[in-house]
């Protein structure tokens, strides 16, 4: 069973505006998290809080490429770590990411529930951003239920 995640959307605004909202900690509170501890680098270990949900998770950046590529692992805390890959395609007038998640264990009982979680959780996140950065829309996020 191939347990990564793909999730794929197209925004339209350049690779630039769609890489800042990700690693700015200014912007990322207008479509995701809460707040980012600081800017997102290559080596960093990055608190990412909801305040909603009274809830706060670390990231280690594994990988940036400016515009093009952000690779991060989560899920260390809780014995379930991640690593997540975000590609940024541009072309004339639109940005195409591709979020791939992988390293979710094949043999965890709650695999399949796990993943739909994580597919829901990519899709909804990628809409928020695609609404804040076309339409400045940045009252989205936060409102997913499970």
């Amino acid at each position: 069973m191939n347990t990564q995640v793909t999730t794929k959307i197209k925004i339209n605004k350049p690779a630039n505006l769609v890489f800042e909202a990700f690693v700015s900690p200014s912007k990322i509170g207008n479509y995701w998290f809460s707040s980012s501890s600081e800017r997102w680098e290559k080596g960093k270990r990055i608190t990412l809080r909801y305040d909603e949900y009274n809830a706060e998770g670390v990231i280690n950046v594994l990988e940036i490429e400016d515009n093009k590529r952000i690779v991060f692992s989560w899920g260390e805390e809780h014995g379930e770590e991640t690593v997540v890959s975000i590609i940024l395609i541009e072309d004339d007038t639109s940005t195409i990411i591709e979020v791939n998640e992988s390293g979710l264990k094949e043999e965890d009982p709650e695999i399949v529930a796990k993943m739909i979680g994580q597919k829901e959780g990519w899709v909804y996140t990628l809409t928020c951003l695609k609404g804040y950065l076309e339409n400045e829309v940045n009252n989205l996020r936060a409102s997913l239920i499970h």
